[in-house]
């Protein structure tokens, strides 16, 4: 069945790998990768879809699960683990899943792939729900576990999505929003490392950003929900707050102090005269948008 696979097929371009020069090797690499955004921008209808249904659901307490195996649960792991420091979210919104567990995301966990029930058994141990969406990463489009997880999401009303990188994946008929990047072969046979990583990665990222602007977590086109924990944080945060009202570092600065570290309260306590408490407020009616907050 391997085979049949366009990410396991041998590429035409890379058939003398090993003979290559160094320079070479990485003018093919880089020149296969230029296939990539392509190939997504194919998927695009199919992206937004999945992104705006998922929206809705968080809106309503939902949470964003990746679910995958090997390189595929690693970049899940990686875009889940990237949400709360960029959006200033918890830690259980968007969940990382990855067959064998937390150890898998270093060393290989043999066989756990290939098991159905434990994907299953997986979003059972975060009580899956049905305002929750499962997005099902596999470059093969034919992991056991991840097919078990979509079954089993399915089967509890969670919204179902699946990233493949090969057309017509047994994945994609298990999920509601089926994306399916065709990068085609590696110049390393089989190694979905390459550019079916790269293409997931690349998904990943917009399923995240674009799910994070529909919640309010961005105005413009600036972090305005960043925590800042660290020295490099609170500078950042100050200058944020200095982008989006135009004013100096000392002013931004005092009223991040006195906005108790929020961003958001910070810009709209600037933008609008109101006081901390009134600002605050001002967020919460608007849901979470500073755009409506300071209107």
């Amino acid at each position: 069945m391997l085979d049949k696979l366009r990410t396991e097929k041998r590429n035409e371009n890379s058939m003398d790998l090993d003979e290559r020069s160094t320079y070479n090797v990485l003018k093919l690499m880089n020149s296969e990768d230029h296939y990539v955004p392509s190939a997504i921008k194919q998927q695009l209808n199919h992206i937004s879809k999945l992104v705006e249904q998922t929206i809705e659901r968080m809106k309503k307490g939902g949470r964003l699960i990746y679910l995958g195996a090997g390189t595929s649960g690693r970049l899940g792991v990686l875009d889940a683990a990237e949400c709360p420091p960029t959006f200033g979210v918890d830690k259980t919104l968007v969940i990382g899943l990855i067959a064998g567990g937390e150890k898998a995301f270093i060393h290989a966990v043999e066989g756990a792939e290939d098991s159905p029930s434990l994907g299953e058994a997986d979003l059972k141990s975060i009580s899956l729900n049905a305002n929750d969406t499962v997005i099902g990463i596999a470059a093969s489009g034919r992991t056991p576990y991840v097919i078990g997880g979509l079954q089993y999401a399915n089967s509890v009303g969670s919204l179902t999505g699946s990233l493949a990188c090969n057309i017509n994946a047994p994945i994609s008929t298990e999920a509601t929003h089926p994306i399916e990047v065709n990068t085609g072969s590696e110049i390393l046979t089989g190694s979905t490392r390459l550019k079916a990583g790269t293409a997931q990665k690349l998904v990943l990222n917009m399923i995240s950003t674009a799910t994070m602007i529909g919640l309010g977590k961005v105005y413009k086109n600036l972090m305005v929900d960043l925590q800042p924990t660290n020295e490099k944080l609170a500078l950042r945060s100050q200058r944020i707050i200095m982008e989006a009202t135009d004013t100096d570092a000392m002013t931004a600065s005092k009223k991040l102090e006195e906005a108790n570290g929020s961003v958001k309260v910070a810009i709209i306590m600037i933008l609008t005269g109101k006081s901390e408490p009134e600002a605050k407020k001002s967020l919460e009616e608007a849901n979470g948008f500073v755009k409506y907050a300071i209107q």
